[in-house]
């Protein structure tokens, strides 16, 4: 049975990899990214690509429009999108940690905020963290303002899943390793990582149509690597 489906970060990298999975079994996507132009120049059935900057407070109504006016339900979101930042602590200023946190928190947040009145049983919201926001993982340095973000990405899913467990809408969380994207090779030049974003993209793709059925307010570590 075809699914309405949201994903942020589209343009590229597993995003862009997970619209194509969905269009391709026949499910209705809307695709949200900063740069549209990738999937509409795929010309994918039942897609819709819509311009949208999560840090830009009047992109959401677009999005709440078109659910109204389009769809009147949403039966997944996957809160993709993120910024990377690789920069030493001591050059982070207060202006980088608002721009990741735009982005990483407050636009999961927003999205996830403005789409749930549409949602129902059964429904499910996939936010993509990072295994650098699990406590007690490697973490590295350079990643402040990125990995704390994820952190309360983590947190969040799990606060969400308990104020809405009577919903039977689930919340769940996937930290990802490394996956080898061109965001993952702007902050870490030259670094080859061991999953592709069409693998991440086909476990998330699996996880979004299933994981509400024996998980929520979970937390899955995504990752080949210890710890």
């Amino acid at each position: 049975m075809s699914k309405k489906i949201i994903i942020t970060g589209t343009s590229r990298g597993i995003g862009f990899e997970l619209v194509k999975l969905f269009s391709k079994a026949g499910h209705e996507v809307l695709a949200l990214s900063r740069n549209e132009t990738p999937i509409q120049n795929l010309k994918l059935n039942n897609v819709t690509s819509l311009p949208f900057d999560l840090s830009d407070t009047k992109a959401y109504k677009k999005v709440e429009e078109f659910i109204k006016n389009h769809w009147q339900s949403v039966d997944i979101l996957i809160n993709n999108a993120g910024t990377l930042l690789n920069k030493p602590f001591s050059e982070t200023t207060i202006q980088d940690f608002e721009t990741v946190y735009k982005t990483n928190v407050y636009g999961v947040a927003e999205l996830t905020r403005i789409t749930l009145p549409f949602m129902k049983n059964e429904s499910h919201v996939v936010n993509i963290s990072s295994m650098g926001g699990v406590q007690g993982s490697m973490k590295f340095a350079g990643l402040a303002a990125y990995s704390s973000s994820k952190a309360v990405v983590i947190t969040l899913t799990e606060l969400l899943a308990e104020e809405y467990k009577d919903s039977g809408i689930s919340f769940n969380v996937l930290a990802l390793g490394a996956v080898q994207t061109e965001m993952l090779e702007e902050a870490f030049p030259g670094y080859k990582a061991s999953t592709s974003a069409l693998e991440m993209a086909n476990y998330i793709f699996d996880f979004a149509l299933t994981g509400q059925k024996y998980y929520n307010g979970k937390l899955l570590q995504v990752s080949n690597s210890t710890p």
